[in-house]
């Protein structure tokens, strides 16, 4: 049966649905994705995940009624951290997951990110544009009966299965400070620290979706300011925030300065490589390169990947790589259905501190031997235009040059990487060198050609 509907197909993006609430992204669209998956993904159940924006009961309520009504049983999560939803997609067999969320955008905006049996992404190329056209046209197939919901809480579940990564009798009574933002970490943090011996200062653990004291992005260093001072003021040896669905960490070491994603990457590198020798590691291009000399040093075998994790899970499937780290905070695990979890890299990281037993900073400043420029955005014309130009001017002289992703250029003692945004008139650089002078020339030759 075909029913009109007003889906605004301008909410699917290459990797989940998200747009701003009673905008684009409507009850009533929300249901019509509902009947589309539904008939699309031709499951007999579904599990369904939410975080603690104020619009997501209301949208899981449509959700669950659009699946139900097109024949699909609903295992209601209630609210729960996006790697929570993959785990338990992963661990119970559910043969699909949604979760309702918008991760780290402001609070009028919400979303949905749809995975399969074993937590595998669903994105553009893997479904998601079948769903998209299915819930625009309206055209649902009237099931032979209607399904049913059915709750289930799996948090202590989740807790557990996290903790599995690490010897818990290890980890020494640490101070840690955590800034969840409001978000999802803060229904989880207090149980998973109930089973450590470290003392936890909460920072913003109220579940609140209107996010009243900063954004859940820890990306955007002006988020980060609350936990580097509470860090400092109560003399910490870590800090960490995550984003408001809870599935990437960024953390702080016991100065209170910012660790990089390719930071964590090397840490959780050097912890799981000792404890699995020989393991494969993989990094996104724009990853520190001390990241695959240490997986050299260590034994390891390392690959790396364009940008992206539906680019990543797939080459970590193909490769029974143990572990993948991306320098925007997402970090992913073979034993965790390939998926990423920043619960489990920061207990990884509480555990090497342990075992360690010296300051985060004297852990990761013997492996970081290089200035980073961090990501640098820049608006430009012609994206494609404009990477060709980068190209005449650096590829020549570079001992080492690839497309893999936009361009990326080796000179051994420097390199850099430029790739376009999948979403904007963007270019992004990432650069790295061997001295702090270097670096910042670099930098400024590139941005030159960048911004001329």
């Amino acid at each position: 049966m075909s029913t009109k509907t007003n889906v605004n197909p301008s909410i699917f993006g290459a990797y989940d649905i998200r747009g701003i609430y009673g905008e684009a992204l409507t009850d009533e669209a929300v249901y019509a994705i509902g009947r589309a998956a539904g008939q699309y993904l031709n499951i007999p159940e579904i599990a369904v995940g939410r975080d603690m924006r104020l619009s997501s009961p209301q949208l899981a309520e449509n959700l669950i009624r659009g699946l139900t009504d097109q024949g699909v049983n609903v295992i209601d999560l209630g609210m729960v951290t996006t790697d929570a939803l993959y785990f338990a997609v992963g661990k119970f067999n559910y043969p699909a997951g949604v979760m309702i969320t918008a991760s780290h955008n402001p609070g009028k905006y919400n979303g949905m990110k749809f995975c399969r049996a074993m937590a595998y992404p669903i994105s553009r190329d893997t479904g998601l544009s079948d769903i998209r056209d299915l819930a625009v046209s309206g055209e649902f197939a009237e099931p032979a009966h209607k399904g049913e919901a059915s709750q289930r809480d799996i948090i202590d579940d989740y807790v557990q299965h996290a903790l599995s990564f690490i010897d818990v009798k290890k980890i020494r009574p640490l101070k840690i400070v955590a800034d969840a933002g409001n978000g999802m970490a803060g229904l989880v943090l207090p149980r998973v620290f109930k089973h450590l011996p470290c003392e936890l200062v909460p920072l913003y653990f109220e579940l609140d979706g209107s996010f009243p004291h900063h954004p859940a992005s820890p990306i955007e260093p002006e988020n980060m300011v609350d936990v580097q001072q509470k860090v400092r003021e109560t003399h910490a040896d870590m800090g960490v925030a995550f984003d408001g669905d809870a599935d990437r960490m960024f953390p702080v070491d016991e100065h209170g300065d910012l660790v990089d994603g390719s930071m964590v990457t090397l840490a959780v590198t050097n912890s799981l490589l000792h404890k699995f020798p020989g393991s494969t590691i993989l990094y996104n291009l724009v990853v520190s390169k001390a990241v695959p000399e240490l997986v050299e040093k260590l034994g390891g075998k390392s690959g790396r990947t364009r940008v992206g994790h539906s680019f990543i899970k797939a080459q970590m499937r193909e490769e029974n790589a143990i572990f993948g780290g991306e320098h925007s905070g997402h970090f992913y695990f073979r034993d965790n259905w390939y998926a990423d979890s920043g619960l489990i890299a920061f207990l990884i990281m509480l555990e090497l501190v342990s075992v360690e037993n010296k300051p985060l900073s004297e852990s990761i400043k013997p492996l970081d031997v290089y200035y980073r420029s961090g990501e640098i955005n820049s608006t430009v014309s012609d994206v494609k235009a404009k990477i060709e130009e980068v190209k005449e001017n650096f590829s020549k002289q570079a001992q080492s040059f690839d497309t893999l992703d936009g361009i990326s250029a080796d000179y051994g003692d420097w390199w850099f990487s430029v790739r376009g945004s999948n979403t904007e008139p963007l270019l992004r650089l990432n650069l790295e060198a061997k001295t702090q002078a270097l670096m910042e020339q670099k930098r400024d030759e590139v941005l030159a050609v960048i911004r001329g």
